[in-house]
C-alpha cells in the first residue's frame, strides 16, 4: 500500500513539472511570435554598426602601428649617430599630427565643402556633439571616422622625415610636420576622399596611393632638395644602414600594418567578399615587389640585397594601395612587379639628380604611389569602380572604354603632385629664411643626436660630445660653509 501511494506522488509530481514546463515553453513561443518585426530591425542595425565600428578601430590601431615600423625602417637605415633625432621626429609626429588634426586637419579633410569640392568646413575640434553622429553614407561614428582618419594623416609627414633625416633642425621638423597635416594632406584627402573635385570626376583611390604616397613621397623629395645633401655624401654609394636588423623589423611591421591600411579602408564589414579581394591584391602586390627587387638587386650586383628587397615589398605595398578593391588578382601581381623594378630606377634618378633621400622615400612612396594610381586606369574592373563620373567604368586593358578613367587618373596624380611641389616649396622656403630648415654646421662634425639632443642611441660606443650645445657640463656642488 505505502509503494502504490509513493508511486501515484511521483506520477503526479511529474505532470505538475510537465504541465509547468509546458506552460513556460508556449509563453515563450508566444513571446517570440508577438515580438514586433521593429525591434528586431533595430537590434541587427545596432549590431551591424557595432560591428563595423570594431573593424574600423582595429584597423585603425594597425595603421596607427605603422608609426612604429616607419620609426625603425627609417633608423635602422640610417647612421648610428643620427638615430635618436630620427626615433623623436617619428614619435612626436603621431602627436603632434593628432592634435592639429583635431583642431582643423579633419574638418578640412572630411567636413562639409558647401559645394565647393576644395576643402571641408565642418567638424573641426570635434566633441561631445558628435558622440552619436553618424558619418554621412557610413555605418560609424563621426568620432569613429577621426581616429582611423588621423592615423593616415600621421603617416604622410612621417614619409617626409625619412627623405630628409640625419640634417633637419628640429623645430623646422615640428613646424613643417604641423603645416602638412592643417593645409596640405587634409586638401588633397577631400578632394579625393571628402566628396571634393576629384572623387565627382571619377579619379579612384582606395586607400592612398595618391592621398597619403605621392603626397608624402613629393613633399619629402622637394623637402631634400631644398635641404642640401648630408655632409660627405659621396654620390652613387649610399652610408651603410647602421642596423639591418631593425630595418628589418620595421619593414615587417609595416606590412602587418597594411593590413589596417588597406582592408580598413572599407570602413565596415557589410562586404566581406571585397574584404578578402583587398587583401589578398595587398599581399600579392607586397609579394610581387619585394621578390622582383631581389632578383633585379641580384643581377646588378651579384648580392642578394636585405635593404632592396625590404624597400621592393613597401614599393608593391605602395602601389596596390590604390587599387586594391578595383582589380583582380593576376593585376596586383603585375603591379608589384612593376614597383619592384621601378623602386629601383626612381633611387637612381634621384641619386643622378644630386637630392639626398637617405632612406629613398620618394622611389618608394613618390614614383610607386604614382605608378599605382596609373594602374587603376589599366587594369579597373567596371565592376568594382565606383567613383563619380567614373562609376562602372574599367580600364584599358579590362574594358572598351578604358581611355576615360585613365585620363582622369592620369588629371588626378598631376593635379596632387602640383599642389604639393607648390604648398612644399612655399613651406621649406619659409623655413629656410627662417633659418630653421637645417640643422646647424656644428651638427655634421659632432652629430645630430649629439647637437640636438644631447644623447646616443649606443651611449657605451658612441658617447656624446662635451662641446655638444645640449651638454651641460656638471654644476659643481657649493662646499660646506659656502
Amino acid at each position: 500500500m505505502k509503494r502504490t501511494n509513493r508511486m501515484w506522488r511521483r506520477i503526479i509530481i511529474m505532470a505538475i513539472c510537465t504541465v509547468i514546463l509546458a506552460m513556460f515553453g508556449a509563453r515563450a513561443t508566444f513571446a517570440q511570435e508577438t515580438s514586433p518585426a521593429a525591434a528586431t530591425m533595430d537590434d541587427i542595425a545596432t549590431i551591424k554598426i557595432s560591428i563595423d565600428t570594431a573593424w574600423v578601430f582595429l584597423t585603425g590601431f594597425l595603421v596607427f602601428f605603422m608609426q612604429t615600423g616607419f620609426a625603425m625602417l627609417e633608423t635602422g637605415l640610417i647612421q648610428s649617430k643620427s638615430a635618436v633625432n630620427a626615433l623623436l621626429e617619428n614619435f612626436v609626429d603621431a602627436g603632434l599630427t593628432a592634435l592639429v588634426w583635431w583642431a582643423v586637419g579633419f574638418g578640412i579633410a572630411f567636413g562639409a565643402d558647401n559645394g565647393s569640392g576644395l576643402f571641408g568646413t565642418t567638424y573641426f575640434f570635434p566633441s561631445m556633439a558628435q558622440m552619436s553622429e553618424t558619418y554621412p553614407a557610413l555605418n560609424i561614428s563621426v568620432l569613429t571616422m577621426f581616429f582611423f582618419q588621423f592615423a593616415f594623416a600621421a603617416t604622410a609627414s612621417t614619409i617626409t622625415t625619412g627623405a630628409m633625416a640625419e640634417r633637419t633642425d628640429f623645430v623646422g621638423d615640428l613646424i613643417y610636420s604641423a603645416l602638412i597635416a592643417i593645409f596640405i594632406y587634409p586638401v588633397v584627402a577631400h578632394w579625393v576622399w571628402g566628396s571634393g573635385w576629384l572623387f565627382t570626376a571619377g579619379f579612384h583611390d582606395f586607400a592612398g596611393s595618391t592621398v597619403v604616397h605621392t603626397v608624402g613621397g613629393v613633399i619629402a623629395l622637394v623637402g631634400a632638395w631644398m635641404l642640401g645633401p648630408r655632409k660627405g655624401k659621396v654620390w652613387g654609394k649610399m652610408p651603410p644602414a647602421h642596423n639591418l636588423g631593425l630595418a628589418t623589423l620595421g619593414t615587417m611591421i609595416l606590412w602587418f600594418g597594411w593590413y589596417g591600411f588597406n582592408p580598413g579602408s572599407t570602413l565596415g564589414l557589410g562586404n566581406p567578399g571585397l574584404v578578402g579581394l583587398v587583401t589578398l591584391n595587398t599581399t600579392l602586390g607586397a609579394a610581387a615587389g619585394c621578390m622582383t627587387t631581389l632578383f633585379v638587386m641580384y643581377a646588378r650586383t651579384g648580392k642578394w640585397d636585405l635593404a632592396g628587397s625590404l624597400n621592393g615589398s613597401l614599393a608593391g605595398l605602395v602601389a596596390v594601395t590604390a587599387p586594391c578593391a578595383f582589380i583582380e588578382p593576376w593585376a596586383a601581381v603585375v603591379i608589384g612587379l612593376v614597383a619592384g623594378v621601378l623602386v629601383i630606377v626612381a633611387a637612381d634618378l634621384v641619386e643622378k639628380a644630386r637630392i639626398d633621400d637617405p632612406v629613398g622615400a620618394f622611389a618608394v612612396h613618390g614614383a610607386c604611389g604614382i605608378w599605382g594610381t596609373l594602374s587603376i586606369g589599366l587594369f579597373a574592373v567596371p565592376s568594382l569602380t565606383f567613383a563619380g563620373a567614373m562609376a562602372g567604368k574599367g580600364g584599358l586593358l579590362t574594358s572598351a572604354d578604358g581611355f576615360s578613367l585613365l585620363g582622369v587618373q592620369a588629371l588626378g596624380s598631376v593635379s596632387t603632385i602640383i599642389y604639393c611641389v607648390v604648398t612644399a616649396a612655399l613651406m621649406f622656403g619659409l623655413l629656410k629664411a627662417m633659418g630653421r630648415l637645417r640643422v646647424a654646421s656644428k651638427a655634421d662634425e659632432i652629430g645630430i643626436d649629439n647637437y640636438e639632443h644631447g644623447v646616443s642611441v649606443w651611449p657605451e660606443v658612441l658617447p656624446p660630445h662635451d662641446d655638444s650645445p645640449a651638454v651641460k657640463a656638471p654644476v659643481k656642488a657649493p662646499a660646506v660653509g659656502d
